[in-house]
């Protein structure tokens, strides 16, 4: 595990760079961490990050970029069909691995990461 310090605390990471602890997560969190990747956070962002917690905090393991897709896909993309490389270009430094990332989810789902 690393401790980094991120917006004014010190929080850990574990080996793969994601929170150690799902509930050291705050919304000051995923904008540092948001920024350090050079990206600026937008509603959409918000949104997807949002059903990223819910999701894993009733679940216990992180949804499939499918499931996201399914669930908030017309929230995501209001005018055309969300489709992974929707996703994607929401998080382009690495897609779902990134989104999970920020979302401060321990692991990730995602077979093209």
């Amino acid at each position: 595990m690393t401790a980094l310090e991120i917006a004014g605390r010190e929080v850990e990471f574990n080996k793969q760079g994601h929170l150690a602890s799902f509930l050291d997560w705050d919304n000051a969190l995923a904008e540092a961490l948001a920024a350090a990747d050079g990206l600026k956070l937008t509603d959409c962002h918000w949104t997807v990050i949002n059903f990223l917690r819910e999701y894993y905090a009733y679940h216990e393991i992180p949804p499939s970029p499918k499931v996201i897709i399914r669930a908030i896909g017309d929230q995501v993309s209001r005018f055309t069909p969300c489709t992974r490389k929707s996703l994607e270009g929401l998080f382009p430094s690495g897609g779902c691995k990134q989104a999970c990332r920020i979302a401060g989810l321990p692991t990730y789902y995602c077979h093209s990461c």
